[in-house]
């Protein structure tokens, strides 16, 4: 009993302290990255792999100077490698004096002022450096028994380019999307904030994977509480592998059993600057696209940053649409069902005639009817997205109209309940984040139920328990409901259900405690 008791903490508490979960095995060449750095060594740690380039010549100066340059084929430019490190180290140096005096003891010095005109050049003397610059996909020079060794910046690999995002479409506004590339990414972001307050700390996370991030803020705008946190929480994480961001977000959420997101993401570099000048923090991470941004707030889910690219009263409507679908996407097939089971006394004889027509002959109950329909979107909706592109969206709609036309004729739901469900799946498309449109899908079961068993009455309940739990919320200690409660009239004003215009936007959202809050009408 105890074993079980404490397999099901393992799987459901959460560790307060160091996080540390699949720890990657230990090997023999362990105990090698902590003694002094050998080009020989490093060969022999590598050597087991086909894709690593060992190439050896001898650099000659005032004495024969064996080097050794070891790159990941497929990780770098060759063009550079070839034409700027490996012609100028075995070319004919007899011609300068200067560089004819090279000996073993000044070569790395002398490589790095003289030899080599790359932009980036290091010097290291740990193993462990060189054989995680290696991996990246840089070059290290080794000279001799040395143990120091250099390294040179020339990565070059396929990437996928700026491309227009996908999940972010919009209709005005930049049409420029982040990369798999992480140098790529903070190259966009900077574009749009020239400004030397803009910090990009640089983080490894994954045993194993090693993998690139980084943490991406405003001096003076993000609150120092918010920074200091988030890099905490980032340094608890011990994990083999860190591949994609959803392993960061699962890893510092607040709250890991919420349905709702506490976390936003984005895809586009001007929505993660916007949210940097309104003092938030971003998280990037090498090989994906997706950037975190935090802390989160509700109603952050529901605004788009097309919204400050169109005209105030154009946004307010656009806005108003979204959150009047996300309520008919929550609430819709419960109060269809509370309606229809118990509470038929509020519906207009004529429509209470026409919808008993509609059910005469369904052999099931309301609620058994709607949760039916609704797996079965559900279904749909998840086939039409693994799906080839265009196999998926013919899957969507087809499926969707011929299965709906199918269950009425044959009586096994109502053409009420089929408009119902179809109201609530083109409402759930209104919701601009795919996190958020999930919760809400989610959370429709219980109040499905609730309004089955209490009518009304159940439907208040779970509204009430959805209403409690999110003012229970916290993202990185700022409030999920922020600015609605606690209420901050200037927010809840200026830049909430409504978007006040541009000349009226003279302060930063207060949301968190920046130290700049005044924005003189800049986002």
């Amino acid at each position: 009993m105890k074993r079980w008791m404490n397999m099901f903490k393992e799987l459901t508490v959460r560790p307060k302290g160091e996080r540390k979960i699949r720890k990657s095995p230990s090997y023999a060449f362990d105990e090698d990255l902590n003694k002094p750095l050998s080009g020989q060594k490093v060969k022999e740690i590598l050597s087991k792999s086909s894709d690593m380039v060992f190439r050896e010549f001898s650099l000659q100066g005032k004495e024969r100077i064996p080097c050794m340059l070891v790159v990941v084929d497929g990780l770098i430019n060759k063009e550079i490698i070839n034409d700027f490190v490996l012609k100028p180290l075995m070319g004919d140096l007899s011609n300068n004096r200067e560089l004819s005096q090279v000996t073993l003891a000044n070569v790395v010095d002398t490589t790095m002022q003289s030899l080599i005109p790359g932009i980036e050049l290091r010097k290291i003397s740990k193993m462990s450096e060189a054989i995680d610059s290696i991996l990246s996909g840089d070059s290290v020079i080794f000279f001799g028994d040395l143990t120091e060794a250099v390294v040179i910046g020339a990565r070059g690999w396929p990437n996928r380019g700026v491309n227009e995002p996908i999940a972010e479409s919009i209709v005005k506004g930049p049409h420029e999307g982040f990369s798999e590339t992480l140098r790529i990414n903070t190259s966009l972001l900077r574009r749009k904030i020239k400004h030397p307050a803009l910090r990009i700390i640089s983080l490894k996370l994954g045993d194993m994977t090693n993998t690139e991030l980084v943490v991406t803020y405003i001096e003076k705008i993000a609150s120092p509480d918010i920074i200091s946190e988030v890099l905490i929480r980032l340094s608890k994480i011990k994990m083999d592998s860190v591949i994609d961001v959803g392993y960061i977000e699962e890893m510092i959420e607040d709250n890991p059993y919420s349905p709702f997101p506490q976390i936003a993401y984005t895809e586009r570099p001007d929505v993660l600057a916007g949210k940097l000048l309104e003092g938030k923090v971003g998280i990037m991470l090498d090989g994906t696209p997706i950037v975190l941004l935090l802390p989160a707030v509700l109603t952050q889910f529901l605004s788009v940053n097309e919204d400050y690219y169109q005209r105030a009263m154009t946004a307010i409507l656009s806005r108003f649409v979204r959150y009047v679908g996300a309520f008919v996407a929550v609430v819709a097939p419960s109060t269809y069902i509370a309606v229809t089971t118990f509470h038929q006394e509020i519906i207009p004889t004529d429509l209470l005639m026409s919808i008993a027509a509609g059910r005469e002959g369904v052999p099931f109950p309301a609620l058994l009817e709607a949760l039916t329909m609704t797996i079965v979107l559900e279904i749909l909706q998840e086939a039409g997205l693994r799906l080839p592109k265009p196999i998926g969206q013919t899957i969507g709609i087809v499926g969707a109209l011929i299965i709906g036309d199918a269950a009425v004729t044959a009586g096994l739901v109502s053409p009420l309940m089929v408009i119902i469900i179809g109201l609530t799946a083109v409402a759930s498309y209104a919701i601009p984040y795919y996190d958020l449109s999930l919760a809400v899908r989610l959370i429709r079961f219980p109040l499905m139920i609730l309004a089955g068993i209490l009518g009304f009455f159940g439907v208040a309940v779970g509204i009430y328990a959805i209403i409690i739990h999110l003012l229970s919320l916290r993202s990185f200690g700022v409030p999920y409901t922020s600015p609605i409660a606690p209420l901050r009239i200037r927010a809840f004003l200026q830049d909430t259900f409504v978007r006040a215009p541009w000349w009226a936007l003279k302060r930063r959202p207060h949301l968190i405690d920046v130290k700049e809050p005044r924005s003189n009408g800049k986002r």
